[in-house]
């Protein structure tokens, strides 16, 4: 094996004989099957922040986006809580889809994006969602609620955890970010072109 310095800094050449291990040739990008990835959006700024990560993945990857949003059921009482929630909740999906689809639109070209829009519980659907079309990786955030809070209505992200059929990535409310921002990367790329 030969190791020399690359053009670029902080970067290395590696070439390897013919007897030598292929699979140190790869790079992480090539070893992980990572093609699939369901970002389930609530539009929350922390939402918003999962996206950041899963967008940045997706890059990476080379890999699909599906971004999901679940209205939650609330059953009323009577025939016309029913007939109330049946108009509520077709409007809610109209504006779901459309909210979706722009954040959709907000992905490079290069990222193929798709938005489904659910109706039940959260978790549920998310999980359900993720094991019909064969999702690799779900990243998502939480808000971070803890106590009675978080007793009394549960965590959506902790179940997904436990009920997912695919790893998944929590993006945590504050947290050192590896991730940088839209504003952040427009900055560097006029910095980079100034160069």
């Amino acid at each position: 094996m030969k190791i020399k310095p690359a053009e670029r800094a902080g970067r290395v050449l590696m070439e390897l004989g013919p007897g030598e291990p292929k699979l140190m040739a790869q790079s992480p990008v090539d070893l992980l099957k990572l093609k699939k990835i369901l970002v389930p959006i609530d539009f929350s700024d922390c939402s918003e922040k999962a996206l950041q990560y899963a967008t940045a993945f997706a890059e990476q990857f080379r890999a699909s986006l599906t971004l999901v949003y679940v209205i939650e059921v609330n059953y009323g009482a009577g025939e016309a809580a029913i007939i109330d929630w049946e108009k509520t909740k077709r409007e809610m999906m109209e504006e779901g889809k459309k909210k979706l689809a722009a954040l959709a639109r907000k992905a490079p070209k290069t990222i193929p994006a798709r938005s489904v829009v659910e109706t039940g519980s959260p978790y549920n659907e998310i999980v359900r969602v993720a094991r019909e079309m064969e999702i690799d990786l779900i990243i998502m955030s939480t808000h971070g609620r803890s106590g009675l809070k978080r007793f009394f209505i549960g965590s959506t992200t902790e179940k997904v955890v436990r009920h997912a059929s695919c790893p998944v990535l929590v993006v945590r409310e504050r947290e050192h970010d590896f991730v940088e921002s839209s504003h952040e990367m427009e900055s560097s790329r006029r910095h980079d072109l100034k160069l």
